[in-house]
């Protein structure tokens, strides 16, 4: 809200009309040793000019580097059709569309992004969207756990190339519940999962179900079908994280192996949703329709009424929070309403062809760039597996040094894998979308090999 127009009158006549004599006696049933007090450390509010004049001079500090930062949140390219029609008032304060006759629209949506979420990853079944690709993923293995009718275990697979975020997410959310996660290494010469790691993770336990993910946090392509059959064989639910991007151009998880993975998620934020300081994101989760029953959140379907016109509703809340509490499906309440219709909008735009076309256009640019990085001495790719739209890349000096240097000059010069893979030594993680021009890049490599030039001649620290 820009503007918060109680005033101390208004807010007195407010209390007085409910006969309660504070703000403090409001909230009285809270205990007073768990209230926060006085916020001393925090200054007297600003003014609406000193709080504009001190975000202006903010967002001049921060300048507007070139990007080269992937790592699950992407920079792409949002045609501005899409937030000027999701901004409009009757999707920006659309609330939650209970009442069918009066929410079309908003239902409508989430309809049509559900019909494009299975789409993609070739399954039968999507929410309405969740918070984010990393609670979608602890949902799923919440969702997979609860499903899996072959076995009672709560033991799940979970490969150390999934997101370092991802993987901490999820353990605050799941291991409380009693679910046990395996981590599972990856090949140092590929960056891949394969189905020997599998086997002496697994060992002779029984599983609920086994992570897969596509492209993984490496930007290395995994082999999707062994993996989703060698899960299929262990009685365990496949579990697709993918990055909807990469699946107009690979196969969708409906379509790994055999069987197909039985449950997908991911992040949608490429979908027309802007880098903005970390977010708000949503994620997306998808199944096949033996295991609708177990989806969290909410499908909208497509119905006739009595006079055959098409209309839309609210077709299953599985979650039922509002009704069964604690024996509820999930602990979601809510969609990402605002980011969905953004999403939905996006994927109308570009369509099939469109999506491709950017999806190409990533590959191409990440390929074209590390080519031209490893053209400098001592640089040179982590693995040797086939990429996405990011690749590893070693470096021959401390990459925390590299891209603090090259950030002086503007330029985001890739993630520092070094707290979460110290086993990689100097190595950084670099993404090149379709955003990225010939020209960015070729700057980006003449950059990095002056500072390399540079550091290999100073004298080492005593």
């Amino acid at each position: 809200m820009p503007f918060v127009p109680h005033t101390q009158d208004d807010i007195a006549a407010m209390l007085a009309t409910i006969g309660v004599a504070s703000i403090d006696a409001l909230f009285d049933e809270i205990p007073r040793e768990l209230r926060i007090g006085e916020l001393a450390a925090i200054p007297t509010g600003m003014s609406e000019m000193e709080i504009a004049r001190l975000m202006q001079a903010r967002a001049r500090a921060d300048g507007q580097p070139v990007c080269f930062i992937g790592a699950g949140a992407y920079d792409h390219h949002v045609p501005a059709a899409v937030w000027q029609i999701a901004t409009r008032g009757e999707f920006y304060s659309a609330y939650t569309p209970y009442q069918a006759e009066a929410s079309q629209g908003t239902l409508q949506v989430l309809y049509e992004f559900q019909s494009m979420m299975t789409a993609l990853t070739g399954l039968d079944a999507s929410n309405a969207s969740l918070y984010d690709g990393a609670s979608a993923l602890a949902e799923a293995i919440l969702m997979a756990v609860r499903a899996n009718r072959q076995t009672k275990s709560t033991k799940v697979l979970m490969p150390r190339t999934l997101h370092p975020a991802y993987r901490r997410t999820v353990r605050s959310i799941v291991e409380p519940q009693g679910i046990e996660l395996i981590e599972v290494p990856f090949d140092a010469a590929t960056g891949q999962t394969s189905t020997g790691q599998l086997d002496t993770a697994a060992g002779a336990d029984e599983l609920a179900a086994v992570v897969i993910v596509q492209p993984n946090f490496f930007g290395v392509l995994e082999p999707v079908d062994a993996l989703t059959d060698w899960a299929h064989a262990h009685q365990a639910l496949a579990i697709a994280l993918v990055n909807p991007i990469a699946l107009a151009l690979l196969s969708p998880p409906g379509d790994w192996g055999a069987r197909g993975a039985d449950i997908a998620c991911g992040e949608a934020q490429p979908l027309g949703m802007p880098l903005a300081s970390g977010g708000p994101y949503a994620g997306f989760l998808c199944c096949k329709m033996d295991l609708v029953r177990q989806l969290p959140g909410r499908i909208a379907g497509r119905t006739l009424d009595l006079d055959g016109k098409p209309g839309f509703t609210l077709t299953l809340q599985a979650r039922e929070q509002h009704i069964r509490r604690g024996k509820a499906t999930s602990n979601i309440c809510t969609n990402q309403g605002l980011l969905v219709t953004a999403a939905t909008i996006h994927m109308a735009l570009l369509g099939p062809e469109g999506l491709e076309r950017v999806a190409a256009a990533c590959h191409a640019n990440t390929r074209a760039l590390a080519a031209m990085l490893c053209e400098i001495p001592g640089v040179e790719p982590v693995f040797d597996g086939p990429i996405f739209h990011e690749q590893a890349l070693r470096l021959p000096a401390p990459a925390a040094d590299l891209l603090r240097a090259l950030a002086a000059h503007n330029l985001l010069g890739g993630l520092d894998l070094a707290s979460d893979y110290p086993e990689l030594g100097s190595a950084v993680l670099v993404c090149a979308t379709e955003l990225r021009t010939e020209e960015e890049m070729q700057s980006y490599r003449d950059t990095l090999a002056r500072i390399v030039a540079t550091h290999s001649q100073a004298p080492p620290e005593m």
